[in-house]
């Protein structure tokens, strides 16, 4: 069944043709919202608040965009408030993430190898929050969670060359920071 189909179903109370949209599109807006909060259990929690705002404003979805675009941006926004009202972001422990997978033989050099990526990825992490927030989002969106540009415009608001100008932005100041950092590593 199409989306449009499910939306319209929904409206009049069908929970399932509701509950067939969540299935296709709970794990996007999960993946979304971790990449924002590093958090899973967060992100857990923050996902099914949006898929009640979702349901709750679905009389107000005017297909003027895709649900999918429509979904993210409530995603995004709800998250956004979310940590904005929370004075600081949890510690996370990096080991919540999952981990690469490293195909190596002997043990000493795959642990060597799994600690110099953590590294890494903490680096690239805390590099990262560094960022102005319009910064972060944009390379969340487009370098995580690889979204195309017409469709991050769309969830920001914005024209999709600006998406790209600020992408560009974003990677220079990133780039900028971490180059001190990772020679160190």
């Amino acid at each position: 069944m199409e989306d449009r189909e499910l939306i319209e179903k929904s409206r009049e109370g069908d929970e399932e043709a509701f509950g067939m949209l969540v299935k296709k599109y709970e794990k996007k807006v999960f993946n979304l919202i971790c990449s924002l909060t590093r958090n899973p259990d967060l992100a857990d929690d923050l996902a099914q608040d949006v898929f009640i705002k979702a349901y709750l404003a679905l009389n107000k979805f005017q297909h003027r965009s895709e649900f999918g675009t429509w979904l993210y941006r409530i995603a995004v926004n709800h998250t956004k408030d979310f940590l904005r009202k929370k004075s600081s972001m949890p510690h996370v422990s990096f080991d919540t993430i999952e981990q690469t997978t490293i195909l190596q033989e002997d043990e000493t050099l795959k642990r060597e190898a799994e600690q110099s990526e953590e590294q890494r990825r903490q680096t690239v992490f805390k590099a990262l929050e560094t960022l102005p927030e319009k910064h972060r989002m944009i390379i969340n969106l487009r370098d995580v969670q690889g979204f195309p540009y017409e469709e991050i415009a769309r969830i920001l608001s914005v024209r999709p060359g600006t998406v790209d100008s600020r992408l560009h932005r974003a990677r220079k100041l990133l780039r900028k920071k971490l180059e001190p950092l990772l020679a160190s590593l």
